[in-house]
């Protein structure tokens, strides 16, 4: 017992707890979280797009899909990602699997059992379902890139500019 004592004394002299941050005030916190995105429905970026005209950036997922979870994490949690979306576009997120009905412009979009994907999922990427997908709108709605699959965030960042400019 004593050994284990005097094992576990050395351990914590040699390997100490790191210690907690100290502010001082009229500092900033460097551990504030940083700015995220603001996901919208697709009804409400196209309600906010009427009075402040955007590009509309769509991102078609699924609940299982493994690099759909990787965009989430890698870039559309990226610093300069989430600025550029957050000044140039509307975010949307679409589970392109989802059940439950959505009524866009009068029209209302169902899941299909035949296809396992909803109605709005199979229409913005013209049946062509591959996950994660990304589809950028102009302002006046109107289809400009789907992107089929995880993009890098280096790659998305020069995207994103040359589609905020087009």
């Amino acid at each position: 017992m004593y050994y284990f004592f005097l094992l576990l004394t050395s351990f914590s002299l040699l390997f100490p707890a790191p210690a907690a941050p100290v502010v001082k005030a009229g500092t900033t916190d460097r551990t504030a979280p940083a700015a995220q995105l603001q996901w919208l429905t697709l009804a409400q970026a196209l309600e906010k797009n009427r009075v402040a005209p955007r590009k509309i950036l769509v991102d078609v997922y699924t609940d299982w899909c493994g690099w759909c979870k990787k965009m989430d994490k890698q870039v559309y949690q990226n610093p300069e990602v989430i600025k550029k979306l957050n000044q140039d576009f509307y975010v949307v997120k679409l589970n392109a699997e989802q059940r439950q009905a959505i009524t866009i412009q009068g029209k209302t979009y169902k899941y299909v059992e035949k296809y396992r994907a909803h109605e709005l999922a199979l229409s913005l990427l013209q049946g062509q379902m591959s996950y994660p997908s990304t589809v950028f709108l102009n302002e006046k709605q109107q289809v400009m890139e789907r992107v089929p699959g995880f993009i890098p965030p280096k790659d998305f960042l020069r995207a994103l500019a040359y589609l905020s400019e087009k």
